[in-house]
């Protein structure tokens, strides 16, 4: 026990530090056109906090649970608007019927391995029912996402505990976030190599409405790695369907979470979940049979936030019309593209469960790209 706890301290001290390798943009590789915000995170959306919680124990056990907090106060009693779009369900995420369909969030929003989902919703239950003022609540729509971390992690040990997942939530923060082999990345694995989680975020100039959207995206799903339109999985050998005997299947996973200022309708808020799939189709997911691609976007805006005195009567609220979209779904597909980079760049080489997944080769990979 003492050692599982000495673990679980050094996991949450490496998962807020930054990882020693370049992030994508620091590399030299440009996504897009429009400007991150400061910390090219999203975090960048102010109130936006994210907690991570990292298991590493010996080669079998490498996984882990990440929260993300749309805002620092009872989210269950001010709820937000959100929008949820699935490209392919091949996946487990649990509460989306409850947000589709009211097209709100009231819990954190929580990412772990498929077969911890039960104990991260758990957590979140726990978590906002013990919330001051929530005395009364009998009813809570957890929100979880899930992507298969089986190959480096021992899955079916079902590591991840309730109280790892209210860790996660209870030491969310601002700041910068930590990248690659952390939280729900921890064991995570796209394009052959080893990923996890990454971030970004753009930045709207006051013309286009100055507001921020910013992306987490737990990235665990296969096809041809494409980074700023060159083909590098194929410059590399390594791709899903090379000669049609590859080993590696091309099945898996990816999630991604947005979050923007822009006081957004839940109706719009999907249209922008939606767009973050463009940004995953450029690094060069097929979006296979077996992948689980599910993305959600929620707005912090206090003008368009589902207080109680709101959800009792008729209201008005402010709605960015649809001709003033298209900004955030440029930002939406970059920020994705550029975060499954970031996770891409920082991650580490793993020798786990069922064998060994390599880190992105940057000393060959940046060479590939100069003059592009």
């Amino acid at each position: 026990m003492i050692g599982r706890t000495l673990g679980l301290a050094l996991a949450l001290t490496l998962s807020s530090t930054a990882s020693a390798n370049p992030r994508a943009r620091e590399a030299g590789v440009t996504v897009g056109i429009l400007s991150p915000g400061p910390l090219n995170a999203i975090t960048d959306v102010a109130g936006v906090k994210v907690g991570q919680v990292t298991l590493n124990e010996g080669q079998h056990i490498h996984t882990g649970v990440t929260a993300v907090l749309p805002h620092g106060g009872n989210l269950f009693q001010d709820k937000v608007p959100a929008g949820f779009f699935v490209a392919n369900a091949f996946g487990k995420f649990a509460g989306s019927t409850q947000v589709v369909e009211l097209g709100e969030i009231e819990t954190p929003i929580l990412l772990t391995n498929t077969l911890n989902v039960p104990e991260a919703m758990a957590a979140a239950v726990e978590w906002t029912l013990a919330q001051p003022g929530n005395e009364d609540v009998r009813s809570v729509n957890a929100v979880v996402g899930e992507t298969n971390d089986g190959y480096l992690s021992d899955i079916r040990g079902r590591h991840v505990t309730i109280a790892d997942a209210r860790r996660a939530i209870e030491t969310a923060r601002g700041g910068p976030v930590a990248e690659g082999n952390v939280g729900a990345g921890t064991g995570t694995v796209a394009f052959g190599f080893k990923a996890g989680i990454g971030t970004s975020s753009r930045l709207l100039s006051a013309s286009l409405g100055g507001w921020t959207v910013g992306v987490l995206v737990q990235a665990n799903f296969g096809g041809v790695l494409t980074i700023a339109g060159v083909p590098v999985g194929v410059k590399l050998g390594r791709y899903d369907y090379k000669e049609q005997v590859e080993q590696k299947k091309a099945d898996g996973s990816v999630v991604v979470v947005i979050a923007t200022d822009a006081p957004l309708s839940d109706r719009n808020l999907r249209r922008l979940a939606e767009r973050a799939f463009a940004g995953i189709a450029r690094t060069g997911s097929s979006f296979s049979n077996g992948s689980g691609d599910y993305a959600v976007a929620f707005s912090t805006a206090a003008s368009v936030r589902r207080t109680p005195e709101r959800r009792v009567t008729a209201t008005a609220v402010e709605d960015l019309p649809n001709d003033r979209m298209s900004p955030l779904f440029q930002a939406v597909a970059e920020a994705s593209e550029e975060a499954v980079l970031n996770a891409l760049f920082a991650a580490k080489t793993v020798d786990g469960d069922r064998g060994r997944i390599e880190a992105l080769p940057l000393d060959r990979v940046l060479p590939m790209l100069k003059g592009r």
